[in-house]
């Protein structure tokens, strides 16, 4: 991807940096890392193992920790700071700035907008996206195409909805929110009563809140409520496809990460950090600040703090001399086995 950087705003970004050489070209053309940088990239060392590869690296411009002692090439400027990755994470802010589309508030002549909703004059909405009745989208919002927002449902400020999110009704998305695409925010829970041999559906009448600072991947899916709601709290991130059932409640900073599975009626208290293809049985707390390693099962209540690890969840230093044991286990066996044949 071509960039074309000026240099100097850049520099702008990193007043406080330590600069070392000095660069003869005036535009940064991509960002590559240590091994696969030419002339007129920028590159960076976020991770030590890689501090070799600096030397041989032909960026024209290299964030760089403070400690490192290297000299730059000839044409070659090394910025010097306390965290190169949260560094370049500010590149790619004003870069995400300079490539995002230029919404222009208003609404799209093949977008359908029912009378009896209110749509801030700033607002942004797209081709072939729905809104529906009684529907609140407040300013600076932008609803990309093909969404749908349903009835009594309402939407923030300065949220940015991607393409094909549907928010079902009676649903309630706070500011700076964003959903990427392909999400549903209120879709039915999954609630069945047996009756004989026949499941009979169970109806989901409440809703789903997701507080201010929400970020959530594509394609996941949070049910609605039985009753009362479900809810995403401040500042949580979510990521692509994971599902999350009727009447959860999430707290506050959450981390999230892919394929995780919740069941319904789970409390997720604050700051809770859940890693990829982990699964929770229903009705069950997991407490503030719990670590839950990717894969994990966790089927009974979490202590504040805990870091769990395994199927069924265990404490992780256990899950790591468990596992250890587990590759043992032939040369035990076969151990077991000569001194069974000698007697």
């Amino acid at each position: 991807m071509i960039l074309d950087l000026d240099v100097d705003e850049i520099l702008e970004i990193f007043p406080d940096a330590l600069k070392e050489g000095e660069i003869q070209t005036k535009q940064v053309k991509g960002i590559s890392s240590l091994n696969c940088a030419v002339v007129g990239d920028l590159s960076f060392l976020g991770n030590p193992k890689y501090r070799t590869q600096v030397s041989d690296c032909l960026a024209s411009i290299i964030l760089l920790p403070l400690d490192y002692e290297g000299k730059p090439k000839k044409g070659q400027l090394f910025l010097k700071m306390k965290e190169p990755s949260l560094g370049l994470t500010k590149v790619c802010h004003m870069i995400e700035k300079k490539m995002a589309p230029n919404f222009v508030p208003g609404i799209h002549s093949t977008a359908f907008i029912e009378k009896s909703a209110t749509i801030d004059p700033s607002v942004t909405i797209g081709p072939f996206s729905y809104i529906g009745q009684n529907v609140e989208i407040k300013s600076g919002s932008v609803v990309e195409s093909h969404c749908y927002v349903g009835k009594d449902s309402s939407i923030g400020r300065n949220c940015r909805i991607f393409p094909g999110v549907k928010i079902l009704s009676h649903c309630e998305v706070m500011d700076r929110v964003i959903l990427n695409a392909g999400i549903v925010i209120g879709s039915e829970g999954f609630g069945f009563e047996q009756v004989e041999h026949t499941h009979k559906k169970i109806p989901h009448l409440g809703r789903v809140i997701v507080e201010n600072d929400v970020e959530i991947g594509a394609n996941t899916c949070i049910d609605r409520a039985r009753f009362e709601e479900t809810r995403i709290g401040e500042g949580t991130k979510i990521d692509n496809l994971v599902q999350i059932g009727h009447n959860v409640h999430i707290g506050k900073g959450c981390l999230i990460v892919a394929q995780v599975g919740i069941a319904g009626s789970v409390c997720m208290e604050d700051f809770v950090v859940v890693g990829g293809q982990a699964g929770f049985s229903g009705h069950i707390t997991v407490g503030r600040g719990a670590k839950i390693a990717g894969q994990a099962g966790i089927t009974k209540d979490v202590e504040p703090g805990a870091y769990l690890k395994g199927n069924p969840a265990m404490p992780v230093q256990l899950a790591h001399r468990i596992s250890i044991l587990q590759r043992k286990l032939p040369e035990l066996f076969n151990r077991f086995a000569q001194n069974e044949g000698n007697k």
